[in-house]
């Protein structure tokens, strides 16, 4: 891993926060300009996105680019496993940068003139015309690719108060509980992080039992937040992580739910189950010391 100061990239322990009770807190992203204020216009064309497939946070981008039909906005997959240098990339191949030709994030970071300070994360939003970057938060660059192109409205006037309801939950106890049960430190908070998971899964089931999706009949922000959670979860979070009460596909109604969202346009080709396999049950002294990733489990998601 690694963090940068002033621009300047140091090899060691990134800003994320164990508290002193065995708790985990993730810091905060700080680059936060947005598409269709100020100098960042909605052009096609303009925008590229940094991205690793491993991230649950890239994924939510990726899902929104997919799902608005916005193919005109660029990717860069970073390679499945982080090491000094953070996400890295390849010289060449599908792990490679195409438009920067940089081998870390990092350099990414430290190509935008406003020496950043902070955690090197994906994604990333860059306009390939200022040579800068929009924006590293994941909530951000699904909202505003939403409100600046055209195609499906993700966060309608109709459902907004709904959407940033459940928004709320399910971040605080689903997309960031999992990570707060997997990098805890002690057992009473891991505890108390992975019962909120399931508290939150069984909710969402029940109300998936009488609506087609989280705001009723209409896929929403809020489904698509929750998605790569979702997609995540057996084949990583239900091992690596410790959330192990059920598997997604223990679930009568959350199962078909995921499923039917998996085969909506463009949605699988953001999914890669055997590179989350191999991300998060990389070598880690922590959780995974030896490295070893396992066979299984076998999930069909056809």
């Amino acid at each position: 891993m690694g963090y940068m100061v002033d621009g300047v990239y140091h090899i060691g322990e990134d800003v994320t926060k164990t508290l002193p009770n065995g708790e985990w807190e993730r810091s905060r992203s700080t680059v936060r300009h947005w598409i269709g204020k100020g100098d960042f216009p909605a052009e096609a064309g303009r925008y590229h996105l940094f991205v690793a497939w491993n991230c649950p946070w890239a994924h939510r981008a990726l899902l929104t680019r997919a799902i608005k039909g916005l193919d005109e906005i660029t990717v860069s997959y970073a390679r499945p496993n982080r090491d000094d240098q953070g996400w890295v990339f390849d010289k060449e191949g599908e792990f490679s940068d195409p438009l920067l030709g940089v081998r870390a994030v990092h350099e990414v970071y430290s190509a935008d003139p406003m020496q950043y300070t902070g955690r090197l994360t994906v994604p990333v939003l860059w306009d390939k015309v200022q040579g800068r970057m929009v924006s590293n938060e994941s909530a951000d660059i699904v909202r505003m690719l939403n409100a600046a192109f055209d195609g499906p409205d993700l966060y309608p006037a109709a459902h907004q108060a709904q959407i940033d309801e459940w928004n709320t939950l399910i971040y605080e106890t689903v997309n960031n509980g999992v990570y707060r049960a997997g990098f805890a430190s002690a057992q009473e908070p891991y505890e108390k992080a992975a019962h909120q998971v399931f508290e939150t899964l069984d909710k969402i089931d029940a109300h998936l039992g009488k609506h087609a999706f989280l705001c009723g009949d209409t896929f929403t922000e809020a489904d698509l937040r929750l998605f790569p959670t979702l997609a995540r979860f057996d084949v990583a979070y239900h091992y690596a992580f410790r959330c192990n009460l059920r598997m997604l596909s223990d679930y009568a109604h959350l199962w078909p739910y995921s499923k039917r969202i998996y085969a909506m346009p463009g949605v699988a080709e953001t999914v890669r189950f055997d590179i989350y396999k191999r991300g998060y049950f990389s070598a880690s002294e922590k959780r995974n010391p030896l490295g070893i990733i396992p066979i299984g489990p076998t999930v069909d998601w056809g």
